[in-house]
């Protein structure tokens, strides 16, 4: 994949990640807020202060999530993101960490 097709699939995570969350802060299901800087969005977690960070590491071609449980990368594999160790997916990953850093 080149450079350019990745900050583009990059940016559209980002950008997915972003919306997914300002859409459950706007149905009241969860009470967060979206700082973004470029390529790195912070998500924090109004009820407690935690955080889950997602940025793209443009050199190694990943995306990276880090939340209260640990850091994970994540490369894309045609169709999805995977985690590098587990192979699990992205948004699955970031829906689990998410009810878990709400809860907490």
């Amino acid at each position: 994949m080149t450079e350019s097709e990745f900050l583009t699939l990059a940016e559209n995570c980002i950008s997915q990640v972003e919306n997914i969350f300002e859409l459950a802060f706007e149905r009241d299901e969860l009470d967060v807020e979206c700082k973004r800087s470029g390529n790195v969005l912070e998500v924090e977690f109004v009820n407690n202060g935690s955080k889950i960070i997602i940025n793209s590491q443009a050199p190694m071609q990943e995306m990276w999530m880090a939340a209260k449980s640990g850091g994970f990368h994540y490369k894309y594999d045609g169709v999805s993101w995977r985690n590098t160790r587990d192979q699990t997916e992205f948004f699955d990953t970031l829906a689990k960490l998410a009810k878990q850093q709400a809860a907490a």
